[in-house]
């Protein structure tokens, strides 16, 4: 498996697994909002994005997209800065075999990069699929969100 940023041509590819995404939290997103979405990843505006993609069995990567993240790094008022870790996907047929892993240590190497002081994401707490993996890798601090309706 290869991780990297996502380029042009991986415009279509993204778009199935964002969607994906969003059906998997059920938030209701607009084509519009897809490509808003979209050129702010390709121009750089502060959101980032990697992709992953599986070998052929060979070595090569086999340039299918099998799993997304998007994240930001921003100031963390008492030590400096953090990095949020805000979607992330893998396709359905390439689940298990460590895509997700594979993205977050991704994730992880540009924020050590960034001299960013943490890394942190947040999931539903029913995501028991997810939950098995991110306990192995990160610790839960016990904190619940709360979203306020704006």
């Amino acid at each position: 498996m290869t991780t990297g940023p996502l380029t042009e041509a991986d415009r279509a590819a993204w778009e199935v697994l964002a969607r994906g995404y969003k059906k998997f939290y059920g938030t209701p997103t607009t084509d519009e909002q897809y490509e808003s979405t979209w050129r702010q990843l390709m121009a750089g505006t502060g959101f980032r994005a990697l992709g992953a993609r599986l070998n052929d069995g060979n070595g090569n990567d086999d340039g299918q997209l099998v799993g997304i993240t998007h994240y930001f790094f921003h100031p963390f008022i008492w030590y400096g800065n953090a990095c949020y870790l805000q979607d992330l996907f893998t396709a359905e047929a390439a689940r298990g075999q460590g895509v997700a892993r594979a993205l977050i240590e991704a994730v992880a190497n540009q924020a050590r990069e960034n001299n960013a002081v943490r890394l942190y994401w947040n999931t539903k707490e029913d995501n028991a699929r997810a939950r098995v993996l991110y306990d192995k890798l990160a610790s839960f601090g016990g904190f619940i969100r709360y979203d306020y309706p704006l």
